[in-house]
């Protein structure tokens, strides 16, 4: 099962090393990382999606709080959550689909963030299910790059992840 951890911690050098390495020790797949320093300047929050069954989340969240790093951690996915991610996705235009890729970034809401004679660069943002529809939607010949954040989430509602 699909799980999306936030953690705060520490705003420190080696503090996203120390992380990996507890996964990488483990042999635990990270899916997508994405870090930030806080409102709080001497605190970072990170945003790990990971799966694995309840059994090995609950190890991967016991490990991490022995982590001297981490002040606190949320497994967003136990509540009602809201999660982002962003992609720019270049496509070449050259030919007939010029105005058919215009239609697709409306359509996905996307904004058309660079134009060249040959290209458009499309910024998306959504959850991973929604840009991987994009994606799937235009021809891969099509498609020159792809960047993706990865996601961000936070609870809804009075919960939050904070001291």
């Amino acid at each position: 099962m699909r799980h999306i951890i936030s953690i705060l911690m520490e705003n420190e050098a080696g503090a996203l090393s120390r992380v990996a390495g507890l996964f990488s020790a483990r042999a635990y797949n990270i899916e997508s990382l994405t870090v930030a320093p806080t409102e709080d300047p001497s605190l970072s929050r990170m945003t790990i999606v990971t799966t694995g069954s309840e059994e090995i989340i609950e190890q991967i969240t016991k490990q991490l709080n022995k982590l001297v790093d981490v002040v606190k951690l949320m497994d967003l996915t136990e509540g009602e959550h809201i999660e982002r991610e962003l992609a720019m996705v270049k496509l070449n235009t050259n030919g007939r689909y010029r105005e058919e890729f215009k239609r697709l970034a409306d359509i996905f809401r996307g904004n058309i963030i660079d134009v060249t004679d040959s290209t458009y660069t499309v910024e998306l943002t959504g959850t991973d299910e929604k840009i991987d529809a994009f994606i799937k939607a235009i021809d891969s010949q099509y498609i020159l790059e792809v960047v993706r954040t990865g996601v961000s989430g936070i609870a809804r509602g009075e919960r939050r992840l904070s001291l």
